[in-house]
């Protein structure tokens, strides 16, 4: 049994490359909940392009990234950066076609959380695959955040405390 997607909101206005709304060269990646993943569809195209018709390794690594943040944004609901991430590559990663990047939080110890996420594709044949550790911000640190991003970020956190 396939399990139900529920889409997941995200911020607008933001110029994140992977994420952002306000990027007119970024992927605009949207996201849904399935299970303990949190998962993006995407079809990459030319200006994604490393070797010919394959996905550069560097946008399939910021896939990776991203949709291992964006479990740690909905499950943990809290201010992190990607400590370390280690990739492994399994195959070419194609351009035009249906792609879908799934992360998931694994496990917290102390102010780290790691996470695991792969690119599959539309055979659910996985391409590639990572793991991350988050390190969680301090207070000291989330003093480096505009207060503008803190406080759109804590009204996600209480929109996906509500999705529950």
């Amino acid at each position: 049994m396939v399990e139900k997607k529920v889409s997941i909101p995200k911020l607008e206005g933001y110029s994140c490359f992977a994420c952002g709304t306000a990027n007119p060269i970024g992927l605009n990646l949207t996201f849904y909940r399935q299970g303990h993943y949190i998962c993006s569809d995407i079809t990459l195209g030319k200006n994604h392009e490393g070797w010919e018709n394959m996905a550069h390794g560097g946008i399939a690594s910021t896939l990776l990234d991203e949709i291992m943040s964006w479990a740690m944004i909905y499950f943990k609901r809290t201010f992190f950066v990607t400590r370390q991430m280690s990739i492994k590559y399994l195959k070419p990663v194609p351009l035009h076609t249906s792609l879908t990047a799934k992360g998931m939080v694994e496990e917290e110890k102390r102010r780290l959380c790691t996470a695991k996420g792969f690119i599959q594709d539309k055979d659910h044949k996985v391409l590639a695959r990572a793991k991350a550790t988050f390190a969680l911000l301090s207070d000291k640190d989330l003093r480096l955040v505009p207060d503008k991003l803190k406080a759109d970020m804590n009204k996600l956190f209480e929109v996906f405390k509500a999705m529950e």
